[in-house]
């Protein structure tokens, strides 16, 4: 039977259930202005989005905690090839699977390069890096999340030599990849900065190895925290660096408020990881001693996060069709939408809530099973989904 680690978890199973309130409000709330436009949004939905933002980093930060438990049990051979392995597949997940549930278009006319893509191409790099001491991989990991902001004050020119591979490795925001005349990539995570994220939650996995007290990880995890909230507070009080987007006074101090927290996800900022993240590693620590009821629901889908990534998509782009067709709204495809929403469905965000609601309990048992399953079973495969 496979050990695991429960606080990690607990605290990615909670995780997941936020990030399926982001994508059920993507495939079912009414089309509009985005969520977190200060000028049109309110603070209910600003928070419905602004709190997913948690999911990415935590998701991907984890990756790398796992990537270095994982290397407990194997060789730097074995991990090297099993982590290209793994992230190769992690990208062709992205542009295959989560592609289609996003876009719904079968010609695969638009794909889509999102999170799990970014993970993946950490998991490239750190199985490059896999020789090099801890004390580098975590250098390069704080020097492309403290410095890749200084590009917001000097960009790279778009005729550069070699501008696509940068522009893959550092987009500002939306990279289009063309395919030909009818086909498109849209890299949504630029790859080098989440990679930052995998190869820090690398170097912090260390403290999960047998023999590190448990007092010791816990200080270091609640310094580290309390460390990139007061980092984040400061920075954007200055409002200088750390984040393309500066906060501006709104007509009234809630909105100030939200301009305060609004950073910017793609690419990660300096301060978006560090609110983030801040946050995430004081909640690791707590979580240690975390028990009852929903800790242990928390643990069922953080111990499958692939599992549950793919199969709450799925139900949630089912749900989707089946509202659609009990509505009889036509089912066309307009255009190269990157989420794809049938002309005249949407529903209100109570409704949306419900709907989340819905999804996470349906997806319960499933996870517990297939958790159970994983757990007993030493087929090769399972170590990919």
């Amino acid at each position: 039977m496979k050990e695991r680690i429960h606080s990690i978890d607990i605290v990615r199973g909670l995780i997941m259930i936020i990030m399926a309130l982001d994508h059920v409000r993507d495939f079912f709330h009414f089309p509009g202005n985005p969520p977190l436009n200060m000028q049109t949004t309110t603070v209910v939905l600003f928070f419905t989005r602004w709190v997913t933002h948690f999911c990415a980093p935590t998701f991907v930060f984890l990756g790398g905690v796992s990537a270095y438990f994982a290397g407990l049990r194997r060789s730097k051979k074995e991990l090297r090839s099993f982590l290209l392995k793994r992230g190769a597949w992690l990208i062709v997940s992205d542009l295959l699977i989560i592609s289609f549930i996003f876009t719904f278009d079968p010609g695969y006319h638009t794909m889509v390069l999102e999170v799990l893509c970014a993970t993946g191409f950490g998991m490239i790099l750190l199985a490059l890096l896999i020789n090099a001491p801890l004390k580098l991989i975590a250098a390069i990991g704080l020097v492309i999340l403290f410095g890749h902001n200084l590009l917001d004050y000097a960009p790279l020119p778009a005729d550069m030599p070699g501008g696509g591979v940068v522009r893959f490795l550092l987009a500002p925001f939306i990279n289009i990849i063309p395919l030909g005349k009818n086909r498109m990539i849209f890299e949504l995570y630029a790859v080098l900065p989440w990679s930052a994220l995998l190869l820090l939650g690398y170097v912090f996995g260390r403290m999960y190895q047998p023999g590190f007290g448990a007092v010791r990880r816990k200080k270091v995890l609640v310094i580290s925290g309390l460390g990139l909230i007061v980092l984040f507070i400061v920075l954007r009080m200055i409002n200088q660096y750390g984040d393309p987007s500066h906060w501006t006074r709104q007509s009234n101090g809630a909105h100030t408020f939200l301009s305060f927290l609004n950073v910017s996800k793609q690419p990660p900022s300096l301060l978006f990881a560090a609110v983030t993240l801040g946050p995430i590693l004081i909640l690791l620590a707590l979580a240690e001693g975390f028990k009852g009821r929903f800790a242990d629901i928390c643990r069922v889908y953080g111990n499958v996060p692939y599992f549950y990534f793919i199969l709450h998509l799925c139900l949630i782009r089912a749900i989707n069709i089946l509202l659609v067709l009990i509505q009889g709204i036509p089912i066309k495809f307009n255009g190269y939408p990157l989420v794809w929403q049938a002309d005249g469905f949407g529903m209100p965000l109570w409704e949306v809530y419900l709907f989340w609601i819905l999804v996470v309990a349906l997806l319960y048992y499933p996870c517990k099973w297939y958790g159970n399953y994983k757990r007993t079973h030493p087929h090769w495969w399972l170590s990919y989904v």
